[in-house]
This record gives C-alpha cells, structure tokens and sequence, in this order.
C-alpha cells in the first residue's frame, strides 16, 4: 500500500507563494509510479499539521490567516473529494493537463508534537498548581502520558485547528514518550542506526568500536534526561565520540575501542587497546623516512 509524507509547514493556500495542498495528492502518485487505482487506496501521512494551527483566542486575526486558510484547504479533500492533481507537483496552470484523484478511500493521518496542549488539557481537568488544596508538580513530576491520554476534540479546537477539521478527524490518538528501552533499540537495530554508522565510520582505520550494554543504557538516560525524544541520541553519541575519532586516526597502533558507562557519565575515558606488531611496524616506518629524509638533505636541523 502506498504511504507518502507531507511537510505540512511548505503547504500555502492557493494564490500565495508555496505548495499547494494537492501535492500531497502528487507524492502519492508518485510512490505509485502514477497508478491512480493503486494511489486511491494509500495513505497519506500529514506531518507538523500543529504548525498550521492558528494562535489562541486574543491574538491577531491577520497573522492566523494564512494558517487558517491551509486548514480549509484540506478539508474537501480530507472528507473525499475528486481533486485535480497537477502530474509533476506545483503550481497549477490553466492550460495544465490535470490527474483526478478521489480522496474518498484514502487514509489521512495528521500528526504533530502539539507542544502546550498538555497546559490546555491541565486547564479543563481543573488541576491547578496555585492556591489552597492545589496539586504542586514539577514539570519533571507531571506524567505526561496519562495527561495527554485526557485529550478531548475540545482541546484540539482550543490550540487552533478549525472545528470542520476536528470533526473529520474521527480519531484522535496520543502516542506515549520513548522510554529507555525503546532508545536502546533505536540505538542499534534500524539499518542506519547510530551505533552502526560510528562503528563503520572507525572501519576505515581499521578499529573496531564498542559499546557495552550499561553504556547504551546510559546514552539513552542521557537523552531523556534532555528530553528531546530520539533526535537526543545523536547529540550525546558526537560528544561522547568526538575525541577519539580524531585521535584515532593519527594513532595507527589503536586497533580496539571500548565505551563504558562510566566514560558516558564523564567518569573515565573509552577503552583503547593497541597492538604491538602495529607499534614496532609504526615505529620502523616513521624510522625509515627519517633515514630517506636525511639522505635526500630534506631533514629539518635541529636549533642548536
């Protein structure tokens, strides 16, 4: 089955500059290789639709107007509708051949990160955090999960997606945060996982990078200490690894690194073992081009 992504953030309402909302329409085609029956059963996935979402009650009317727009552009075609798709994308023209698609047995997904709906929801649950007989929670204290879980129709219309929106949006499904063993599985399991590719990225100095289990736990505590969900993995493993991928390659004899919890927590330093044959093989050839250059008058003299 075809499943195609869209950005909702480069969507525009018809007549500004941007994409248009039937691009979405085109991607699918083109996953397709343009078979229309095969493209009128798929899935289109729009991403980053909170973005779209127009300010809360009291802000400026002008500024929500664009955001609003791209809301009731997708409507007919969410509902299902016959929509001319330009075959390449883009803007449309009026001597443009055009595909029709019918939307109506497409699947629409509209996601988002919805930051501040928790705050919403807090608000209509009437759990307050001032005054007598309040509940007072840290941020960190607060389970997330179980308030997002709370989420009504009534709270996306309040963040600003547009009631005819919601009510073709039948289904509302809040996903739970990534818990440590989830990470560690993100680690080291996807084809182009991080441990993979900093262990190919040693290879090419013929070192074989490691990583016990309690150091992966330890980069996942990391990243959800900084609570940015799985994009936090890379940031902890660059700062982990930064060091000794630039002290590797001017030192040939290495042949072995190991990364422990403690060298995550900032307690040590990663595990080098070396090589003897590859120590006296360095030291013969920086050997011999101290002889070559001193017979070729190329040697650097010494300041005395």
């Amino acid at each position: 089955m075809p499943c195609y992504i869209q950005d909702c953030t480069k969507i525009t309402a018809s007549g500004y500059v941007g994409s248009d909302v039937e691009d979405c329409l085109a991607g699918l085609l083109r996953e397709c290789d343009y078979d229309l029956e095969m493209a009128q059963n798929g899935i289109v996935m729009l991403d980053e639709i909170d973005k779209n979402a127009s300010a809360e009650a009291g802000a400026s009317i002008v500024m929500d107007l664009p955001d609003t727009c791209v809301q009731q552009s997708l409507l007919k075609i969410v509902e299902g509708t016959v929509a001319n798709v330009p075959p390449q994308g883009g803007r449309k023209h009026p001597h443009q051949e055009f595909i029709q698609v019918n939307t109506k047995n497409i699947l629409f997904i509209c996601g988002g990160a919805f930051d501040g709906l928790e705050k919403i929801i807090e608000k209509r649950l009437d759990q307050k955090s001032i005054g007598f007989g309040a509940n007072v929670q840290g941020k960190k204290d607060k389970d997330m999960d179980k308030i997002l879980h709370e989420v009504q129709p009534h709270d996306i219309l309040k963040f600003g997606i547009i009631p005819e929106l919601v009510g073709r949006l039948p289904v509302i499904a809040p996903l739970n945060a990534l818990k440590r063993e989830d990470l560690v599985r993100i680690l080291q399991e996807p084809k182009n996982a991080l441990v993979k590719q900093y262990k190919k990225l040693l290879e090419y100095d013929d070192v074989d990078l490691e990583f016990t289990p309690e150091a992966l736990d330890a980069i996942a505590d990391k990243a959800i200490e900084r609570n940015i969900g799985a994009r936090g993995l890379r940031a902890v493993m660059e700062g982990l690894l930064t060091q000794i991928m630039y002290d590797i390659p001017s030192d040939p004899t290495i042949v072995k690194a190991v990364i422990t919890k403690d060298c995550v927590e900032g307690r040590g330093t990663p595990e080098l073992t070396r090589d003897p044959e590859k120590v006296s093989y360095s030291v013969k050839l920086n050997t011999g081009k101290g002889e070559k250059a001193a017979k070729d008058g190329s040697a650097p003299k010494s300041a005395s």
